[in-house]
């Protein structure tokens, strides 16, 4: 299940130049159709976790998929521009329910080793990041961009169905029971709330922006569109070590200190990229950049997820996302929105780069001051 809702959020990067030469999109629409992806993703996060405290995990997991299978086979079917950007928008929508639903549940199924079972989570996502270049490479072979978008239309619907044929044989915990209160939980948990926003959405804003665009930027600096993929597929090949290491790490480390070490180390892999030239020092760039920021999904879960009392788990990670993904969705619209306006990528990049430094400092002040959180509260 999270195979294909992770493909579905990253399949319009390698798809952007074959959707670009189908129909003479711009640079600003094409990053508007990659945000409106995102966008969906964030949309549904706070609705979720109200949701959660009616209906099972197991339900949300389930209308998850529904509407994938709806959505993709929607965006397959289309030929015009602006509902391309429904049907974007409408696969989002299936991701935010299911995150939401899906990592909440991973965490009470596992409460003694949270982040190994979401780093495991994160690796079967990441394999659809990974695939996903190839894939889309393979589909153009035996037709055009749509025939990846059909062919994930029916996976999504086979996969619903085999979940939930799986979950009706499944005893759940009743761990989520006592989560009744979303604005009480937001209320009770404001500060670690705050803590993930902030530190994640900054530093997935940049990161969008990035794999969306890695292809058109690299073209900009004499690399061939197949040679751009590969380098894109090395960025999300390196995330799956990244989430199963990074996964067992986040159960043994600090969370502050670890989460804070990986924004450093994002920032300084955004701050090089302009002056990296070459296909080996490309490749070196990409598996770099690439496990450090994927790192940073099964820290931060982990620093939530793990932390989170039952009575405000699913409430309070609900908001958490919610709020992560509103800052993040953006990030490849204003690329390609700068884009069109005239703006260097070297150019681009080191604003972005400027802006995670401010963004590390006011991190690692207050952390020195005391005032980041460590856990939740009990």
């Amino acid at each position: 299940m999270v195979f294909l809702i992770n493909l579905s959020r990253v399949v319009f990067a390698p798809l952007i130049e074959p959707i670009r030469a189908a129909t003479g999109a711009s640079d600003a629409t094409l990053g508007l159709l990659a945000t409106l992806v995102w966008v969906g993703s964030a949309v549904p996060r706070l609705p979720t976790g109200y949701l959660l405290t009616r209906i099972s995990r197991a339900q949300a997991i389930f209308g998850s998929g529904v509407v994938l299978t709806v959505g993709t086979t929607f965006t397959a079917l289309t030929t015009d521009p602006t509902l391309l950007l429904v049907g974007g928008f409408t696969m989002g929508l299936a991701s935010g329910v299911y995150i939401v639903a899906a990592n909440t549940l991973i965490s009470e199924l596992y409460p003694d080793s949270p982040g190994k079972m979401l780093g495991r989570h994160g690796v079967a996502s990441q394999l659809a990041a990974v695939g996903a270049p190839a894939l889309v490479s393979a589909a153009l072979l035996f037709g055009d961009w749509r025939t990846t978008l059909q062919v994930m239309a029916v996976a999504a619907a086979v996969m619903t169905v085999v979940f939930t044929v799986i979950a009706k044989r499944t005893a759940f915990p009743e761990a989520g029971a006592a989560d009744t209160d979303l604005v009480g939980a937001v209320r009770a948990q404001w500060r670690i709330i705050l803590t993930g926003v902030v530190t994640l959405g900054f530093i997935t804003m940049v990161w969008n922006g990035l794999f969306n665009f890695y292809v058109t930027y690299l073209g900009t600096i004499g690399v061939s569109e197949s040679t751009g993929r590969i380098l894109l597929q090395v960025v999300f090949g390196t995330g799956v070590p990244a989430f199963y290491v990074s996964g067992r790490l986040a159960d043994r480390l600090p969370a502050v200190p670890y989460l804070l070490v990986i924004v450093a180390a994002f920032t300084g892999c955004i701050l090089v990229l302009p002056v990296v030239r070459g296909f080996w020092p490309l490749v070196a760039f990409s598996a770099v950049t690439g496990y450090v920021i994927h790192s940073s999904f099964p820290a931060a879960d982990t620093y939530l997820l793990g932390s989170l009392p039952d009575h405000h788990r699913a409430s309070a990670y609900a908001a958490y996302g919610a709020g992560m993904m509103v800052i993040q969705a953006p990030g490849s619209v204003v690329v390609g929105t700068l884009r069109d306006a005239g703006v260097s990528f070297a150019t681009i990049f080191e604003w972005m780069g400027g802006g995670l430094v401010v963004l590390l400092v006011l991190l690692l002040a207050l952390h020195a001051d005391g005032r980041l959180p460590e856990t939740a509260e009990a």
